[in-house]
This record gives C-alpha cells, structure tokens and sequence, in this order.
C-alpha cells in the first residue's frame, strides 16, 4: 500500500474540480504513468479516439498568456462545438445556478458582480495555477460514439491521478479560444478541442478547494425494473 492508495470508491467519491495548486512540479513519469492508466478506458471497437498535448513550464505559460489577454481585453470567443443548451430548464437551470452561486459565495464574489466574475472565469485560462495543463482534441470526422468514449478517458485520467496524490480541474472554457490554441499548439485542421484540464496538488490553504458540489439520489435518477408491463 502507497501512501495515497485509496480504494476505487474513494478515488471516485472524494474528487473535485481544484482550482488553486501548489507551484510544485510534477514528475514527467507521473503525467506518463497517469496518461498510460487512463489509456485502459473502453473505447469502440478500440478506436482510442483520444489525443492529449501536455503543457508546462513556458509552453503552459505562454498559452495562459495569450489566452488571458483575449479574455481581459472582452474577447469572448467561440465554440467550436455546443457543450451547453442553447435554452436552459429545469431540473438543470436551478443545478446551475446553485453551482455557480455556491462558488461565488465561497469566493466572496456577490451576486450580480459580473466584473468580479469575469475576472475570476480569467483564471481558467492559467490552469488554475496549475504546473501542468492539458489540452484534449479529437479527430473531426469521429462520430458521437467516440465522445461517449473520450469522457471515460478523461474520467480515468481524474481518478488515476489521485492515486498519485494529485488533484484536476477539467474545464470546457478553453474551447472558446480553440483558434489560437490550434494555431499555438501546431494542431491540425484535422482535429478539435474537446477542453482543457488542470494537474497539479492541490493548495489545501485556498478557501476555493473547501467548494464542494452536490449529487442527486440515485433514486431521482434510477428505475429499477424487474418485469415489463
């Protein structure tokens, strides 16, 4: 057993998206052994439709600064493919709403401030502070099946670094700035951003890692079926 052995249930139950880090390095034969773990995901007909370009030291912080520049400077971007509904409603508006004031709250930004919250969205763009940052693309002409295949890749990649006592942030922000970040990357026209995640070990002392969402009972979202009528 290694210090941050867990069982499967804990790895998956105590995860959260972290969004400040300690500025310690991360080992490359760590992001390597993570990267390889999460590999193992299902995929069909074992497509691996995945691609990762991994990011530190001045190629992270280069990108984070041509990214927070389009960002401060009213940029708002575009997506390249729709993450969100166009028209929200419930039960999602409300789950929304309460993340977001729930982060807010906890960051001390007031309802309605929406300078302070964009200013806050901003540190998306510098991974959080993480040391290392990822950037996920995916093969244009890959139907939806080879998505549904890409999130238990990332899932694999959230859970097998808290093995190694490492912590992440996905975000789907970075798809807004997709242009330059193919262009500044080398990535060809052949291939999208699917989003963005942050690596790193989490900052214990930053009052934004105590946020935690919440889940649904299983039974809001569970039928269980014995016989058909």
């Amino acid at each position: 057993m290694t210090p941050n052995a867990m069982t499967v249930a804990e790895a998956i139950t105590g995860r959260q998206s972290i969004r400040a880090y300690k500025p310690d390095p991360v080992p490359r034969e760590t992001i390597q052994r993570i990267l390889e773990i999460a590999g193992r995901a299902p995929s069909g007909s074992n497509m691996q439709p995945w691609r990762a370009r991994v990011l530190t030291g001045a190629a992270k912080n280069a990108l984070s600064t041509e990214l927070v520049r389009r960002h401060e400077n009213g940029d708002n971007g575009n997506w390249e493919y729709e993450y969100y509904s166009d028209v929200w409603r419930e039960p999602y508006l409300a789950r929304r709403r309460k993340t977001g004031w729930g982060l807010y709250g906890v960051l001390g930004i007031p309802k309605g401030d929406r300078e302070a919250s964009r200013n806050y969205q901003g540190r998306n763009f510098e991974f959080f502070g993480a040391p290392v940052g990822m950037i996920f693309t995916i093969d244009r002409e890959l139907a939806r099946g080879a998505w549904l295949d890409y999130g238990m890749f990332l899932q694999n990649i959230m859970i097998a670094a808290r093995a190694e006592g490492l912590e992440t942030c996905p975000q789907a922000a970075f798809c807004v700035f997709h242009d330059t970040i193919q262009q500044m990357l080398s990535i060809p026209d052949t291939e999208m951003v699917v989003c963005g995640m942050a690596l790193g070990y989490a900052d214990p002392t930053e009052k934004v890692n105590t946020f935690r969402t919440e889940r649904e009972d299983v039974a809001s979202y569970v039928q269980f079926q014995d016989h058909l009528d």
